[in-house]
């Protein structure tokens, strides 16, 4: 049964990115678009079976690209999807005066756009080479980079979840600072064996991406779907992961040496570089976990092993920030429900320090220049009562309506130019400001 054909537009290249992958899985054949212009020429081209359409692009109302569409193909399904126009009155109206067959607001559950499509246009069975591919993190070797890390500051405070129960818990400590990592002797670096080769990169053209100043995207893309899932990232041998749950963030992995347990202990001061060696050696030669010998041992206590996990796992995402090329890859599963520890964060706020925390001055003035101008979003993605914001920086929100370069609001703000910079360069990332169209 040949694969039923889509046509996804979205403005936002992200969450087009997802859904294509998400549609993919299911059995589709996507074409796609960010722009109204775009999707007419590839849908003459590539005759869908049913379109799925934002409301709000840069070029045309989709709306008006629906009718347009149906001037060439009179039968063809629409799904409207927003994150303006919400309010069952839109959505009525949508269905009454421009034929939608369903209207999604964002952010909306994929699983239910998917059961949404399948009403209309059936899909194909995957075949049984396609499907979601593994994204494989090595832990069985350490990946060291010749760039060390900036000292990353972590606050006190984190909330998990953990084991079966269903809350969470907000666990509190002493504020910390992860320094670069001091090295370990050689001999307990595992090293891949001599003859073997490195796991091969996902095969796929379609599952890559490439990763620029985007991953704040990328994680509200997760958000805005409510997808369950992985974000895997790679920067030559160095491989992360963040797992995803209904579009959260709740757990991360890495190859990298110095994201290790052990290492983020001794980079946070808890422990000493000889205790972690003496400590390694063990859990080489009796092949258990370092955790484990370090409560063992004393160096450190049960009670404190979720904490300084949690700041672990954390502190694994937020180095990701730091990273200005690389390549990403989505996959959609349920691997992230059998951790047993998960994190508890909002992702507008985990952007927004992250930018703080690891955008360098460089970056954001490339990204932000002082004679731009910024203005409200026209698609707020996160509610801005979620955003957690010193006052000066709600006041500086407030008055980014346009009327003021980004000179004009750092000499507002009253602030270090460079502090300024940073939280601009965050509220972009999260979508709550936006630099006007051209």
């Amino acid at each position: 049964m040949p694969r039923p054909r889509l046509l996804v537009v979205d403005d936002n290249l992200e969450l087009l990115s997802l859904l294509t992958h998400l549609f993919e899985d299911a059995g589709y054949d996507v074409v796609s678009a960010s722009k109204a212009k775009q999707a007419l020429d590839v849908a003459r081209g590539n005759a869908p079976a049913l379109a799925v359409l934002d409301v709000l692009l840069p070029d045309l109302m989709g709306y008006h690209l629906a009718d347009q569409l149906r001037k060439e193909f009179p039968q063809l399904p629409v799904i409207f999807v927003t994150g303006v126009f919400k309010g069952g009155k839109h959505g009525a109206e949508a269905k009454q005066k421009h034929g939608a067959v369903a209207w999604f607001e964002k952010p909306f559950e994929a699983r239910k756009l998917l059961e949404a499509v399948a009403q209309h246009v059936p899909a194909a069975l995957p075949s049984a080479s396609g499907g979601t591919e593994e994204f494989e993190v090595e832990l069985d070797i350490d990946i060291e980079e010749d760039d060390q890390p900036d000292t990353m500051e972590l606050t006190g405070k984190i909330k998990v979840s953990h084991g079966s129960d269903d809350g969470s818990a907000e666990l509190h400590g002493a504020d910390l600072r992860a320094r670069p990592m001091e090295r370990l002797p050689d001999t307990l670096v595992r090293t891949r064996p001599v003859g073997t080769p490195p796991a091969p990169p996902p095969t796929k053209a379609l599952r890559r991406g490439e990763l620029r100043d985007n991953l704040p995207s990328l994680i509200t893309a997760f958000f805005q779907t409510r997808e369950t899932g992985e974000l895997g990232v790679q920067r030559g041998q160095v491989k992360k992961v963040v797992y995803f749950e209904g579009g959260m963030p709740v757990f991360s992995l890495s190859n990298l040496l110095s994201d290790r347990l052990g290492q983020f202990l001794v980079r946070t001061g808890k422990i000493r570089p000889e205790q972690l060696a003496d400590v390694a050696l063990m859990a080489q030669q009796t092949k258990r976990r370092t955790g484990d010998i370090l409560v063992e041992r004393g160096l450190l206590r049960d009670t404190e092993r979720l904490y300084y996990v949690g700041q672990q796992v954390k502190s694994i995402i937020y180095s990701l920030f730091a990273w200005e090329e690389g390549t990403y890859v989505m996959s959609f599963g349920g691997k992230a429900r059998g951790e047993t520890l998960k994190l508890d964060v909002n992702p507008a706020n985990l952007i927004v320090r992250g930018v703080k925390k690891l955008y360098k001055a460089e970056r954001v003035k490339r990204i932000l220049a002082l004679e731009d101008r910024l203005v409200p979003s026209r698609q707020p993605v996160y509610p801005q009562s979620d955003i957690e914001l010193e006052r000066w920086e709600s006041d500086l929100l407030a008055h980014a309506d346009g009327t003021r370069t980004v000179a004009e609001l750092i000499a507002f703000a009253r602030r270090p130019e460079p502090v300024v910079q940073l939280t601009l360069a965050s509220l972009l990332a999260v979508h709550a400001l936006e630099k006007p169209a051209s």
